[in-house]
Formats: C-alpha cells, sequence, structure tokens
C-alpha cells in the first residue's frame, strides 16, 4: 500500500535540500524486466536503500529528502512494473519472492555490503521480507505504516472495516460495481483491471486508487485523479499482489521475525492510521529488543504528512550524529 500523496509543501520545512542523482543504472533481472535504479548523497557514505509503497507506487525525488546527502549513500529503485521500470503494469514473474530477488541483485550490483531499510507500507513490508531473507545484508530497519500483508489487513481496508469510518468514501468506491459483486472488491476490481480492453483498466484504476489515496492522509488532502499510467499501474499491480495475499504464507512475517531480532529498527506509525492500522506496527515491536515504536500523533499514514516526515527525517539525522560519533571516538 501506499500512494505517495502529491500535498508535500507543508513538509518541506523539515526535508534536507533537493538533491540530484549523481549515478542512474538499468539493471536487466531477467524475465522481460529491467529496474531503473539511482543513486543519491555521498558514494562512500552509509547505504541505505529506500524501498517505495504500493505495490506499483514507483519512487519520487521527495524520497531522496529524508537523508543527509553528506552522509548517506541513497539507493531508491522502481520496483517492477511501475515507475521508470519497464515493462509498465507487467504482472508476469511478478511477486514478492522476484523483488527480493531484485533487491539482492541490486546489492551484488552496487557492491553493497550491509545496508540501512527504508520502506513505507508495502515498502515496510519488502523491507521485512528481504531482511527476513538475507539478515547478513542489512545493518538495520526503519520502518513507517506497517503493513505485515495478512488477511486481516486486506480485510480491515477492502472488506468493509475502514468504510466503517469513510462510509461516503466507501460508497464511491463501490460504485462501480455491481451490487451482486461487492462482497469481494479486490476479485470484482480484479476481473476489471485485467480485462483485455485497456480503456476499461484505466477507468477502474482511478476509483481503486482514489479509495486508497483519500484515506491516506488526516492533514494532507487526497488527489482526486492521477495520470492515468500512473493509475493504470499502480492498481494493477497493487491489485494483483492482494489478490495473491501479497505472496506470503499468513503470518510469515512475524513468525519469521526471529531471523532479525538482533537488528536495530525504528518504526515511524501515525497513530490514525486508516491504511495500516497500528496494531500491525505494535505485533511487530513486541518482543523485538531493538526495536523503537514511535506511535506520531495527529497523523495518519501518507509519508508525505508534517509529523511522519519530521519524525523520519529525525530518525535519519540520528543514525547520523551516532555514526559520526563512533567515527571520532574510533580515530581518537
Amino acid at each position: 500500500m501506499d500512494r505517495l500523496a502529491g500535498q508535500i509543501s507543508a513538509s518541506h520545512g523539515r526535508l534536507h535540500p533537493a538533491v540530484e542523482p549523481y549515478a542512474r543504472h538499468t539493471i536487466e533481472v531477467g524475465d522481460g524486466h529491467s529496474l531503473y535504479v539511482e543513486e543519491c548523497g555521498n558514494p562512500e557514505g552509509r547505504p541505505v536503500l529506500v524501498l517505495h509503497g504500493g505495490p506499483g507506487g514507483g519512487c519520487s525525488p521527495f524520497m531522496r529528502r529524508f537523508f543527509d546527502a553528506s552522509h548517506y549513500r541513497v539507493v531508491l529503485f522502481d520496483q517492477r512494473g511501475c515507475g521508470r521500470s519497464r515493462p509498465t503494469a507487467e504482472v508476469q514473474a511478478n511477486t514478492t519472492d522476484h523483488l527480493v530477488a531484485d533487491i539482492a541483485a541490486i546489492r551484488a550490483q552496487l557492491g553493497v555490503g550491509r545496508w540501512l531499510l527504508f520502506g513505507g507500507s508495502w515498502g515496510a513490508t519488502l523491507a521485512l521480507a528481504y531482511a527476513e531473507a538475507h539478515p547478513d545484508h542489512v545493518s538495520g530497519l526503519i520502518l513507517r505504516g506497517v503493513f505485515l500483508g495478512t488477511q486481516a489487513e486486506l480485510d480491515w481496508f477492502y472488506g468493509g472495516g475502514a468504510a466503517r469510518f469513510f462510509p461516503d468514501l466507501w460508497a464511491q468506491f463501490q460504485e462501480p460495481i455491481p451490487q451482486a459483486e461487492r462482497g469481494d472488491m479486490i476479485g470484482a476490481y480484479h476481473r476489471r483491471l485485467f480485462d483485455d480492453d485497456l480503456g476499461r483498466q484505466a477507468r477502474y484504476a482511478q476509483p481503486w486508487l482514489m479509495w486508497e489515496n483519500a484515506l491516506a492522509g488526516l492533514q494532507a488532502a487526497g488527489l482526486s485523479h492521477a495520470p492515468p499510467e500512473y493509475a493504470r499501474a499502480f492498481a494493477r499491480l497493487e491489485n494483483h499482489y492482494f489478490s495473491n495475499r501479497c505472496f506470503l504464507e499468513e503470518g510469515q512475517l512475524l513468525r519469521n521475525r526471529s531471523r532479525i531480532e538482533h537488528l536495530p529498527a525504528v518504526i515511524v506509525q501515525g497513530r490514525y492510521d486508516m491504511v495500516c492500522p497500528p496494531i500491525g506496527a505494535h505485533s511487530l515491536a513486541q518482543g523485538w529488543p531493538d526495536c523503537d515504536l514511535r506511535l506520531v500523533p495527529a497523523s495518519g499514514h501518507a509519508l508525505s504528512e508534517p509529523r511522519i516526515t519530521a519524525e523520519l527525517v529525525a530518525v535519519m539525522d540520528s543514525i547520523r550524529d551516532e555514526d559520526r560519533d563512533r567515527n571520532r571516538k574510533a580515530r581518537r
């Protein structure tokens, strides 16, 4: 989950200055897929991998600004089928295992030993899946708006749970679907998003995206619509993953948490997140010795919400300061 809201101006004062990538790569990962990858900041700095939401959200220049460019080597990439990766909206050979393998391929090609993982919503899901598969290649996790890929979370958002708080918006989401099909909204939209008619796909992509985006932020209104090709890729990929329960076994990420409990983690979670309710973050943090759960007041799900933005920047600045203190002591 996580369609990045466009209302980011309120957060600008809390962010680091805008930067441009010092390197861009196209990495062929097989099955006809190529990935767009960019590197920003300090080529000799501490590596951090940014994992965007969705699935299908793609990266944004806004995401580069959570990091002090003098300290971090920031790697961003568009996951299979979205953003500047190709082919667009492709769901063949596109599963969680494929994405985990893609991250491993990027790490190897860029020569990174261990890196921090910075991911929100679906990006948090993918960060956990990758870390549990490759714990030796991870130095820590910074997660936001935790989504564990469970049936309960999908039922909350697409089965009527969130609708109790947003009945008007839920009615708009249901409106294009015949009454007889509304018991399975993921399935109903799947039949239309994967229709052979591209125009029909585009028509149903917009309400799919608008339902999620409208609930993402408390302090920033959701966008009324998105560019058609973006909406189509986002909706198809997200629906594909959710139709397949995120290609995870039920409870897998919590069950395998023992593989990463030696790693430090910070979770930044909006107290009023209606897309990914805080129970997921709380369940993940419980019993994790070095996990710092920060419930942010008066905030929802969106990365662009002012308090969420400020907390994430503070986390990354704190890690930078700790790194610098260690380096100074080591030189004495």
